[in-house]
This record gives structure tokens, sequence and C-alpha cells, in this order.
């Protein structure tokens, strides 16, 4: 099984459409070995404390906490975004991931940049290997892709529309 490393933004996607069936975040739970950076745990737990749909995808993803396994990660300093980001690519690093797991677009390039063997992966590009995979039909991935965008306000981001019309062409 390869192993996935998530930030807290993608698991708060997966987490908010983990109600439907079927259920995106069991599905990456199953396929790969998830490790997710203590750092990530932490921000998903301060995002568990909102009473919101986020607050509620966050809590879905901490309560099945026996289906990953969590790290501590010594943070690089000179990385410029946020700790759980940072965590998340240095312990893709360290454990020359196959994948990362991340939604935070606004910083893409660079974190794309910062991975040495590991592959970037979104959220909607995980849906994607689920379909390709047999694991989504394409329209429910549409389905939960629609979800994951109105809750993460994604409707006007470029990525996702354009991630939306190649799940539309599947």
């Amino acid at each position: 099984m390869s192993t996935l490393v998530a930030d807290a933004s993608a698991l708060v996607s997966l987490g908010v459409v983990a109600d439907n069936d079927p259920d995106p975040l069991s599905i990456c739970l199953a396929r790969y070995d998830v490790i997710i950076p203590a750092a990530v745990i932490a921000e998903l737990e301060e995002i568990a404390s909102y009473d919101d749909i986020h607050g509620r995808g966050a809590t879905t993803v901490l309560d099945r906490r026996d289906s990953f396994e969590t790290r501590a990660v010594d943070l690089d300093a000179e990385f410029p975004i946020d700790d759980g980001e940072n965590a998340a690519v240095t312990l893709a690093n360290d454990l020359d991931a196959a994948l990362l797991l991340c939604d935070e677009f606004n910083h893409l390039g660079l974190i794309h940049a910062s991975l040495a063997d590991t592959r970037l992966v979104t959220t909607p590009t995980l849906l994607s290997v689920f379909v390709r995979t047999e694991q989504l039909s394409a329209t429910t991935a549409r389905r939960l892709l629609e979800g994951i965008s109105d809750a993460r306000s994604w409707d006007a981001n470029s990525y996702v529309q354009r991630a939306r019309s190649l799940l539309e062409k599947s």
C-alpha cells in the first residue's frame, strides 16, 4: 500500500462529504497508508472547535484516528507556509511518501517545488484517481466535488473548475 501524507485542508475537504455513500474519506483511508503530522492534527482540532461545516468535517476526520498514523515532525523554519503544510511537506519528504494530499491552492507551486519524490495531489485530483481506479463513478465524483466546492467556497477557483471539467469528460 502506498503512503499518503495529508494536510488539514484536504482532510477537511474529504470530511465534509464523508456522510455520502460511497464515502471518499473511507476510500482514502482504505487505499493508502495515511500518515498525518501532529501539527495537522492540532489544526484539525482547532477547526473542529467551530460549529460549522468545516468543524464537522474536521471532527469526522478526527473520529477516524484509528485509521491513520500520526507522527511528530520538526518544522523547516525557512519554509514560508503555515505549520501544518510545512509539517506535511517535511514528513512527505522524510518518508519518501508516494503522495501528499493538500488543498492549499494559493501555494501549490511552492509546495510542489518543495517535494523531492512525492506527488502532490489535491482533493479534486484524488477524486479523479478514484474514478480511474473504479472506486467512484464519474457522476459520484462530480457530486462529491460539488459538495466540497459548496462547503469550501471553491466555485471561483480556476483549478477546481478545470478539475470539474475533466470529471465531466470522464
